[in-house]
């Protein structure tokens, strides 16, 4: 939502960059952000994806695609703050009512992230032999956090800029809000809307697999249920820690107003990432965290929506195949102490 109070003070003042702090009141609903969050300790291991993608199998087959499962780990730091950036706005009168045109500038502020992900384990079905070994680079996004502190549209008063090697770029919007003790994981359908949805018709065979024989990674723990790309996110919500106080909820959804993903020609032809929804929770836990403060964990999930093979289900249009990622890590040191960022090595 707007936030009037904060608008005003950042139209008194010039625009300026520093470092992030974790608790500026600045950041509106980002302000407990700041910082480097990593799959550390408790949270080894929690980062779970799945994504199917093109793949040519038998010259006679119809299922020219793989159905990809990893397992990873993550550093997602924020750091830098750009506080007071002026959108430049007017309202023109009425000229029923003799109104004064006058000036109706927002002011953002700005928290920049950089994520880097790499897979600990990785299987997929049909096996083609590229899943990959572990420690293997898988993603690298940088990108910005954005309060809208006035003049929301829908209430819409956060947003996420994100980059991804591939060739796509995208704007996400959403609403914020804060609500004491834990959050609600929704449900997820993992699978490929305009095909089918009978796990026995055969061309659904990869997710039958992994449905019958959850993916394990690196985890042999007795009682471990594994990850269902059918049920993506039942690891996310059975992970959930008892001692939540409070949860501050950061989504970001691309089909919301102008948002959207732009990507280059090669990604719209073979396999379009045409939405993405993500829904990011600051959990703030009963327990000690770093600097005496409580301890803070953040847990997303996120599903991308990629458009390839013809829908059979009699609309027209493409399959909509789920890129499904979960995960939960925790805060592990305030801005200051976050590493440049450098390649993960060749392998």
């Amino acid at each position: 939502m707007a936030n009037p109070e904060l608008a005003q003070k950042m139209q008194s003042r010039y625009r300026s960059v520093e470092l992030a702090h974790q608790g500026d009141e600045d950041l509106g609903p980002m302000k407990l952000l700041p910082g480097v969050w990593k799959n550390a300790d408790s949270t080894r291991g929690r980062g779970w994806n799945m994504i199917a993608l093109p793949f040519a199998t038998e010259p006679d087959s119809r299922i020219n695609y793989r159905l990809l499962v990893n397992q990873f780990e993550e550093t997602l730091q924020f750091t830098t703050v750009d506080k007071a950036v002026p959108n430049r706005g007017i309202q023109r009168p009425n000229p029923a009512t003799g109104d004064l045109t006058i000036n109706t500038d927002q002011f953002v502020v700005t928290l920049d992230y950089q994520q880097s992900i790499a897979q600990l384990a990785a299987e997929d079905r049909p096996d083609s032999g590229l899943a990959g070994p572990a420690d293997l680079a898988i993603h690298h996004e940088p990108g910005l956090f954005l309060h809208m502190t006035n003049f929301t549209t829908d209430n819409l008063d956060v947003a996420r800029l994100g980059t991804v090697p591939h060739g796509d770029s995208l704007l996400g919007l959403g609403e914020s809000a804060i609500m004491d003790g834990p959050p609600t994981i929704p449900a997820v359908d993992g699978l490929p809307e305009g095909a089918t949805k009978d796990l026995n018709s055969g061309y659904l065979a990869p997710y039958l697999h992994y449905h019958d024989n959850p993916f394990k990674g690196t985890i042999a723990a007795p009682g471990f249920p594994g990850f269902d790309p059918v049920h993506p996110q039942l690891l996310l919500q059975a992970g959930m820690p008892g001692n939540v106080k409070r949860t501050t909820v950061l989504p970001f959804n691309t089909a919301l107003q102008d948002a959207g993903i732009v990507n280059i020609p090669f990604i719209v032809k073979q396999a379009n990432a045409a939405v993405m929804d993500s829904i990011f929770w600051i959990l703030e836990l009963d327990e000690p965290g770093i600097g005496g403060e409580p301890k803070l964990m953040l847990m997303y999930l996120q599903n991308v929506g990629l458009d390839f093979f013809p829908r059979f289900d009699g609309q027209p249009g493409l399959i909509r195949w789920p890129h499904v990622s979960i995960n939960l890590m925790e805060k592990v040191a305030p801005p200051e102490d976050a590493e440049p960022y450098t390649l993960m090595p060749a392998v």
